[in-house]
């Protein structure tokens, strides 16, 4: 009977598949294009309330009281434990919530699960911010080494591809993924930061750390759902500890570690590049509040939050239309979670990283590389616990991303030689660059993430617009305007400069001279490229450099290390023309990860440097060639 019954959900499930492929392989502009994007839309939610209206059919062992006891929920947490962090495998169950970790055997034996604690779920509470405890410390890993771990893991899965197509012996492959594989390991363990506590009415505490606040909210919302039954309290004894332990391993239904490295081959690689997304409307209030969304992506195989819209306060409508640049490093779905701001002061955050705001819905939708890679804007709605949000959203690849293209008008500062630009304005260093600068110095020096944040495209675009046109207002826009869109604002100037700061002629000295390992030797070369630069192109470069030290002397504050912030400037300021780069481009991802590690390293080796003044590198050109 149970099995009849569920045959109509299978045949939507089957449907709905067909419905992916079809909309895969039909034209963008074929009259039944929308249709089925309907019909595909249609169908998932259906199956999404399905699922979440039936308990799952995975029967584990009998409870204290003679039910059956289901696994409803499994997967990696990391968890703070006596001042480390330690990955575990958490199991939620009808009425406990189990964590658990796997034990080490020798090969050919049965693998096996090992019980770290447990809480029955009428005895479990989520303590709020203000009543938990301050969290136990636990040593920050510093960003510069999370980038670094990237870096690491984005160059051994280029070595990889290269040793696959040279048809290597697969014991160097191996060698290769098991090395890769402890990079993104270390990196799962150490990059979430966003506390999830859970409080055992007996006594205990326990603290998981995680990288979504999607996650977080699933977790909750899923142990929420099953306190609503009447539960019971109890105390397994060890027997059954041991048989509720032994049956995690055949129930569990996340298998392994969500790294790259754990993927098969002809698994999609991901997207990378860069994602716009504009956030327009949301519909489906009941009261009026005060309402923002934030999006996240997939990258190294966890979410991160990447944007964040303004508030818009007080209303059941909000329509922010805020565009959103996002990178994507292999990244596979967008998710978009609603909130409601609380602005009440008794809710102190105990921690930084705590998010004390009430998440009104939550959703997530694949990137699909067909749907997504058209050059047109590409508008959906996601429905989110009776809330609808529309946005629309387009992608660049990386390998076009990272083209440089001259302004074909020779007014204005964007695209144009900066060279022509400081000698029509008589200045030494451009007036956008001064002026985006003393504005980020006066307002934005203690704002978090500035320069990593992105700022709203639309402002960005405006401010470029008035920059261009040289307007009379410019004071007045840049008092006003949003600072991570001014932060924005000079990233994108420099981004769209004909040629890159440091020049295209000296790219390959900046990479050989960092590469060197003998100290004066690197010190010689590197003060030797900075005195071959233009005038112009020099003077701009010492005047940022001084600016970025005093923003990552605020670090404190802005968590903007000189590390982070070469990280997001080196790229910019290095990356040669397209002309330039076509010569050693081989594959998106694997210029990416080479070559951007030594841009980054050639800018934090500046940032490093003691105080570099301009008349004291002129005068030592006396003493050297300019040859290079």
């Amino acid at each position: 009977m149970e099995a009849l019954l569920y045959k109509p959900i299978d045949r939507v499930t089957r449907s709905t598949l067909v419905l992916h492929d079809l909309l895969k392989h039909t034209p963008v502009d074929h009259p039944d294009y929308p249709l089925l994007q309907d019909a595909l839309r249609i169908s998932q939610n259906f199956l999404s309330s399905i699922n979440e209206d039936i308990d799952p059919r995975r029967t584990a062992v009998t409870t204290p009281k003679g039910e059956t006891r289901q696994l409803v929920k499994d997967g990696f947490l990391v968890e703070v434990s006596e001042g480390s962090r330690k990955l575990r495998h958490v199991f939620l169950f009808t009425d406990v919530l189990l964590c658990a970790k796997l034990k080490k055997t020798s090969v050919g034996k049965h693998q096996q699960y090992d019980c770290k604690w447990y809480i029955p779920l009428a005895d479990l509470v989520f303590p709020s911010p203000e009543e938990s405890e301050a969290s136990p410390h636990v040593h920050p890993f510093p960003d510069h080494e999370l980038e670094d771990m990237k870096m690491k893991i984005s160059a051994l899965k280029s070595e990889i591809q290269k040793e696959k197509a040279n048809k290597a012996q697969s014991r160097a492959i191996e060698r290769l993924k098991k090395k890769m594989f402890e990079n993104e390991f270390l990196l799962l363990l150490n990059s979430p930061t966003i506390p999830f506590r859970i409080h055992n009415r007996n006594g205990k505490s326990y603290l998981f750390l995680l990288s979504s606040d999607y996650e977080r909210s699933e977790w909750r919302e899923a142990i929420q759902k099953l306190q609503k039954k009447d539960l019971q309290a109890f105390v397994l004894s060890s027997v059954e500890l041991q048989v509720l332990t032994g049956s995690c391993f055949k129930l569990r239904t996340v298998h392994n570690i969500p790294v790259t490295s754990n993927k098969d081959d002809d698994e999609s690689p991901g997207l990378y590049g860069f994602l716009h997304v504009i956030v327009h409307s949301a519909k489906g209030f009941k009261q009026s509040a005060n309402l923002y969304c934030t999006l996240e992506v997939d990258s190294f195989g966890y979410f991160v939050s990447k944007a964040k819209t303004r508030v818009f306060r007080d209303t059941t409508e909000p329509k922010w239309d805020e565009e959103f640049e996002i990178e994507l490093e292999g990244s596979q779905s967008l998710r978009i979670l609603c909130y409601e701001k609380c602005y009440d002061k008794t809710k102190v955050n105990k921690d930084n990283n705590e998010i004390v705001d009430k998440i009104m819905g939550k959703g997530q939708i694949q990137l699909d590389p067909q749907t997504v890679e058209t050059k047109n804007w590409h508008t959906d709605v996601i429905e989110m616990n009776g809330i609808k949000v529309e946005f629309s959203m387009k992608f660049t690849s990386r390998d076009m991303s990272l083209k440089r293209t001259p302004s074909k008008k020779q007014t204005g500062v964007f695209g144009v030689k900066i060279s022509v630009v400081t000698k029509r304005e008589r200045s030494k260093v451009p007036y956008i660059v001064r002026q985006c600068v003393e504005e980020v110095e006066k307002r934005g020096i203690e704002e978090v993430g500035i320069y990593r944040i992105s700022g709203v495209a639309t402002d960005i675009q405006a401010l470029k617009a008035v920059f261009d046109a040289n307007n009379k207002d410019i004071l007045l826009m840049l008092s006003d305007m949003d600072i991570n869109a001014i932060a924005g604002t000079l990233k994108l100037y420099f981004r769209e400069l004909p040629e890159p700061l440091l020049t295209d002629r000296l790219y390959p000295a900046f990479m050989e001279g960092i590469a060197l390992s003998d100290p004066a030797a690197k010190e010689n070369c590197m003060m030797h490229l900075l005195r071959s630069l233009p005038d112009p192109n020099l003077i701009t470069f010492l005047f940022l450099l001084e600016h970025l030290k005093r923003v990552a002397e605020k670090e404190p504050v802005n968590k903007m290390s000189l590390h982070n912030l070469a990280t997001v400037f080196g790229p910019t300021l290095l990356r040669p023309s397209e002309v330039e780069s076509k010569a050693h481009l081989t594959s998106a991802a694997d210029i990416w990860s080479h070559d951007v590690m030594a841009q980054v390293q050639v800018l934090l080796y500046y940032l490093q440097h003691p105080p570099i003044s301009f008349a004291e590198l002129k005068r030592n050109t006396l003493y050297f060639s300019t040859d290079v």
